[in-house]
């Protein structure tokens, strides 16, 4: 023996120990965490669904061989999509049996996403909605292609087509979406003043000034899940959209306060009832008017409004 430490034939290889491979694959996940949370949230528009698929991709993650992976962001993203696609497909018949209209999870977030302008953009509610009449492999496509500018080699990996079929949906995927995506994009000071007029409007009863910052053809939309009351169709009109919210809102004056929030990257408001939170309403600005009103009542849904989600691309 010279006193040179006897090494193991695995470390002379350079392969990894169990724990060494665990440690690693546990810091790629957590670096990338937020941002596969944000891949499978704007999936699926489902806060909780979207963590159910991270623990899935977690699984999986865990048992895959690092020494193979090339890039490990892209491998955890395909894994991500992949488990965010079944789930989408579970979600649809899920939707089906819904009490009234489905609307996506409102996320409680911080500033910093609203300076993002492309990935604010799409998470805005309108945008989810819109996103809601894709087919699921449209929507992970477009996503990944229009979000988070993942090359079309890439894309196809995750959803297991050719890359010359995902530029062909992506392109079918655009045109869709462009058809039917906000007229123009409001910026944060105009969503802002609109909100504060609509805000003062609800506080006050004044129907004229309500109907003053809705647009003709505006639409609210209601989610309670059967569980809190809420229109259960789209109502269409400024005239029947503003009565609807005075007489409701009037029956709850005494109890209600309205807060200005960061919903989803954009200017929100927050009604609470007796200090706790009943409704989440975001909205939706087309030439400085209000062409949608989302109110989320389902308590299921409000749970990521007490903390910040940090979003990331």
């Amino acid at each position: 023996m010279d006193g040179t430490p006897q090494t193991r034939p695995e470390d002379r290889s350079g392969a990894m120990s169990r724990d060494d491979r665990t440690g690693s694959a546990t810091a790629a996940f957590v670096a990338h965490r937020n941002l596969l949370f944000t891949v499978a949230y704007e999936m699926l528009g489902s806060a909780a669904d979207a963590e159910d698929v991270l623990q899935e991709t977690w699984l999986r993650w865990a048992g895959v061989d690092l020494d193979a992976v090339r890039d490990q962001r892209a491998y955890l993203v395909r894994i991500t999509t992949r488990q965010a696609l079944t789930r989408l497909r579970t979600l649809g018949r899920r939707k089906e049996s819904y009490v009234g209209s489905w609307l996506p999870e409102p996320l409680l977030t911080a500033p910093d996403v609203a300076e993002d302008v492309e990935l604010a953009d799409s998470l805005s509610m309108a945008m989810l909605l819109v996103l809601e009449t894709l087919t699921p492999t449209e929507r992970a496509v477009f996503v990944l292609r229009e979000v988070f500018a993942l090359e079309y080699e890439e894309i196809a990996e995750a959803v297991d087509k050719t890359p010359v079929a995902v530029r062909q949906i992506a392109h079918r995927a655009r045109a869709h979406v462009a058809a039917r995506r906000p007229r123009g994009v409001a910026s944060p000071a105009e969503t802002r003043d609109a909100l504060d007029a609509f805000q003062r409007a609800v506080e006050t009863g004044d129907l004229q000034s309500l109907l003053d910052i809705l647009a003709p053809d505006v639409v609210l939309m209601g989610d309670g899940g059967g569980v809190k009351q809420a229109v259960l169709r789209p109502i269409v009109g400024a005239d029947k959209v503003a009565r609807v919210l005075t007489a409701g809102l009037g029956r709850m004056a005494d109890l209600a306060s309205l807060r200005p929030v960061q919903v989803n990257g954009h200017p929100a408001l927050i009604l609470r009832l007796n200090g706790e939170i009943d409704s989440v309403v975001a909205v939706r600005i087309d030439d400085g008017l209000i062409t949608g009103l989302y109110a989320v009542r389902n308590p299921e849904k409000l749970s990521h409004m007490h903390r910040e989600t940090t979003l990331r691309r």
